[in-house]
């Protein structure tokens, strides 16, 4: 396994500038569905930009997947699929039903391999038709169907999984042995994972963190207390953030209301997303407690600025955030947790970045232990340890494996440093 050292840099670096760089067309297979996929996607093309700006990068999202195909049937049937399950899935996280995803998962893994030749064939004429230097994915299940059609199609084309999850799900999850893929990994128990599923020790790279977008590394403003008092909050007062994603969870709504025995010992932000009946649910509820109730924004780094601890699920990229913003975290873990995350929760505990709770019914509880001054510092202290700069560390990753892949291929169009601008 290939791991690299940690960046150390606050901001994105400037922009490699060569006019005469060849460009690099790179596509991501990207899922709309919840929002942590789409968040790593948009993070990858924003340090690309950053660090490679002669690469094109474009997102192939997997419900659209064969609009130019001449299988409409074929595409029809695979864009169906795919969309009503994002819909699903947004739809069980906003209203808490997070244990039927515990079932429908295996459900989705069964359908998967059912259409698996159908994928190929849709993934195979994409490539043929995009012509792409480079193929990522930021999704699961599909990473088989994705390998195998670039190797059926353009043979020399590197294909790169980027876990946007702390660990796999075994079986048929993150990891395809059968392809050729690259896999980065955040952790080293994704990276254990890659190695035991078969994939090829060379083909695991492991990062120092997920993917997270850069805009969550910039140093917290200097006038936060100006910045609360523009929200209706106190500027000293101790601060904590909920956020359930960018679809809310009625769940919020049960923390805010146990949370309000704080009284004016605590305040609130609450990032409801897309749930208007969550934020008017918070609103109404009778408390004196400060709180600002916000709904979609795409300004949650500038939220999470303002605040000193975070309540959530067990997110991977926002727990990721969360820590980046160097804010200890509280989560839920249970036999309802949803797979891909239960491994998140687990990973604050060991590394003492926050706290996990059976139930948000403890959250009092949770939130006493963590503010409480001594124990507040130490967690402060473990969240700052923790450096990742996976965002940072990508596109050198990148460039090496076309490197890789044009020295295997005798190719010249990655290889000169002039034309790739480095």
């Amino acid at each position: 396994m290939n791991k690299l050292q940690p960046i150390d840099r606050r901001e994105f670096t400037a922009p490699h500038k060569n006019p005469d760089a060849i460009p690099i067309k790179v596509r991501v297979l990207v899922l709309r569905g919840g929002g942590g996929h789409y968040a790593t996607f948009r993070a990858i093309r924003e340090m690309l930009a950053q660090q490679r700006p002669h690469w094109q990068v474009e997102p192939l999202f997997a419900d659209s997947l064969g609009q130019q195909s001449s299988q409409p049937r074929s595409s029809k049937v695979s864009q169906t699929v795919s969309a009503g399950s994002d819909q699903f899935y947004d739809f069980i996280l906003q209203h808490g039903l997070g244990w039927i995803h515990l079932l429908t998962v295996h459900i989705h893994k069964v359908i998967t391999r059912l259409k698996h030749r159908l994928d190929v064939s849709l993934l195979t004429e994409e490539w043929q038709q995009t012509q792409p230097d480079l193929v990522l994915s930021v999704v699961p299940f599909q990473n088989r169907a994705l390998g195998e059609s670039v190797q059926q199609s353009l043979p020399s084309t590197p294909v790169v999984s980027i876990l946007t999850d702390f660990a796999d799900s075994p079986p048929a999850y993150w990891m395809a042995p059968t392809s050729d893929n690259y896999v980065i990994c955040g952790t080293q128990q994704a990276a254990r994972q890659a190695l035991s599923a078969g994939i090829k020790p060379g083909r695991i790279i492991q990062t120092s963190g997920l993917v997270i977008h850069p805009q969550f590394y910039r140093p917290r403003p200097d006038n936060i207390a100006e910045h609360r008092q523009q929200l209706g909050l106190d500027p000293q007062r101790m601060t904590g953030l909920v956020l359930f994603g960018a679809n809310g969870s009625r769940v919020m709504t049960d923390i805010a209301e146990r949370l309000s025995a704080f009284g004016d010992r605590l305040q609130l932000i609450f990032l409801c997303g897309r749930n208007q009946a969550v934020a008017q649910a918070i609103r109404q509820q009778a408390t004196k407690q400060k709180r600002a109730v916000i709904t979609f924004t795409d300004r949650i780094p500038d939220y999470m600025s303002l605040a000193d601890f975070f309540i959530g699920k067990p997110g991977n990229v926002s727990v990721s955030e969360a820590i980046a913003m160097n804010l200890p975290t509280i989560v839920e873990h249970n036999w309802l947790t949803l797979p891909q995350e239960s491994y998140a929760a687990a990973w604050l505990e060991k590394h003492q970045a926050g706290i996990s709770v059976t139930s948000f019914r403890h959250i009092c509880a949770a939130v006493e232990t963590l503010t409480e001054p001594e124990n507040f510092a130490q967690y402060q202290a473990s969240v700052r340890a923790l450096n990742n700069r996976a965002v940072f560390e990508l596109p050198d990753i990148l460039q090496g494996i076309l490197d890789t892949a044009a020295v295997a291929n005798n190719s010249s169009v990655t290889l000169s440093k002039t034309q790739r601008g480095a």
